[in-house]
C-alpha cells in the first residue's frame, strides 16, 4: 500500500478562497472589515516566520493586520494593559498571543485577559469549556484544521479508534473533544503512557503531536490507516521533519499528512477563519 497524500497547502488556499469571497461580499453589504491583533514579544526566529505567515494570509483575504511587535524585556502588566485596549476597540475582532514568550510572562495570565469573543487562538478556558461541552465557538486553530482535512478526505469516524499522541492544551487535548464530537472513540495517549506503541497500533486515525523527531516509527502504524502528522522539528541538516517516520508509514497507512504542507497551512488559514467567524460573518461550513 501506498497512502494518498492530504495536501494541507490546497485545502487552505480553498479555505482562504471562501473566506476571501465570504469577505468581500459581506463588506459590501457595510459589514466592518475585520481586524486581526497579533502580538510578539522578542525575536525567536520561528515565531518571527509564523508571524509573518500570518499577516501575509490577512493580507491575501483582507484582513486588517495589527503588528504589536515588542521587546523582550516588555513586561506582563505592559502586556495586560494592552490586551485590554485591544479589549475595547471596536475595530479589532481577533486577538492572538504569539508564543514562546519570554520567562517572566506567564501565557495563561494573558490568554485569560483576552475577552473570549476575541480569542480567535481558541485557547481561552470559556472555548475550551464550549467545546468540551460540545457547544465550540471559536476552535483551538490547529485541531479544527486537523478535522477539516479528515472531513476533506471523508473520514469516517464512528466505530473507528482514534490515538493522540500528545496531551498539550493547544492541540492534544482540544483534539480528543472534536474527534469524540464526531463520533470516533479516543485514545489520548502521553508522557506516562506506557508501551505506546501498543496503541499506535490499534489506531484507525493517528494524531501525533509532540514535536519529536521520528518519534513513531513506521512499522507501528495500522493497515489503512489515517495519519495527521501535527509535529515539527528541524533536523541538524535543517530538513523540518514531523513526528512520524514517513517513508515507512506512507507505506502502510492509507491517508498521510507530510511535513511540511500538511497541517501547518490548515492552523494559519483556521486563524483566520476564526477572525472572520468573531467579526460576526456567516461561513459555509461546506467540507472543503
Amino acid at each position: 500500500m501506498t497512502a494518498n497524500i492530504i495536501d494541507g497547502k490546497s485545502v487552505a488556499s480553498t479555505l482562504k478562497a471562501r473566506l476571501k469571497h465570504t469577505l468581500q461580499a459581506e463588506c459590501n453589504k457595510d459589514k466592518q472589515t475585520p481586524g486581526l491583533a497579533v502580538i510578539i514579544v522578542g525575536e525567536d526566529p520561528a515565531s518571527v516566520i509564523y508571524v509573518r505567515n500570518k499577516r501575509l494570509g490577512c493580507e491575501e483575504i483582507g484582513i486588517h493586520s495589527h503588528h504589536y511587535a515588542l521587546p523582550v524585556e516588555t513586561t506582563e502588566q505592559y502586556l495586560i494593559d494592552l490586551i485590554r485596549q485591544l479589549n475595547a476597540d471596536p475595530t479589532i475582532h481577533g486577538i492572538l498571543i504569539q508564543t514562546p514568550l519570554p520567562q517572566h510572562v506567564n501565557a495563561q495570565t494573558l490568554v485569560e485577559c483576552i475577552d473570549p469573543h476575541k480569542d480567535v487562538d481558541g485557547f481561552h478556558p470559556y472555548n475550551l469549556g464550549r467545546l468540551a461541552q460540545r457547544k465550540p465557538l471559536l476552535r483551538p486553530c490547529t485541531p479544527f484544521g486537523v478535522m477539516m482535512l479528515l472531513d476533506h478526505i471523508q473520514q469516517v469516524y464512528k466505530n473507528k479508534h482514534a490515538v493522540i499522541v500528545g496531551a498539550s492544551n493547544s492541540v492534544g487535548r482540544p483534539m480528543a473533544f472534536e474527534l469524540l464530537i464526531a463520533g470516533a472513540t479516543v485514545t489520548l495517549c502521553h508522557r506516562f503512557t506506557s508501551d505506546l506503541s501498543y496503541f499506535i497500533r490499534q489506531a484507525d486515525i493517528l494524531v501525533a503531536a509532540v514535536g519529536r523527531a521520528g518519534l513513531i516509527t513506521g512499522k507501528d502504524i495500522k493497515e489503512g490507516a489515517t495519519v495527521i502528522d501535527v509535529g515539527i522539528s528541524r533536523l541538524p541538516n535543517g530538513k523540518l521533519t514531523g513526528d512520524v517516520e514517513f517513508s515507512v508509514a506512507s507505506e502502510r497507512a492509507a491517508w498521510i499528512t507530510p511535513v511540511p504542507g500538511g497541517v501547518g497551512p490548515m492552523t494559519v488559514a483556521v486563524l483566520l477563519y476564526n477572525t472572520l467567524l468573531a467579526a460576526g460573518f456567516t461561513i459555509s461550513a461546506e467540507p472543503l
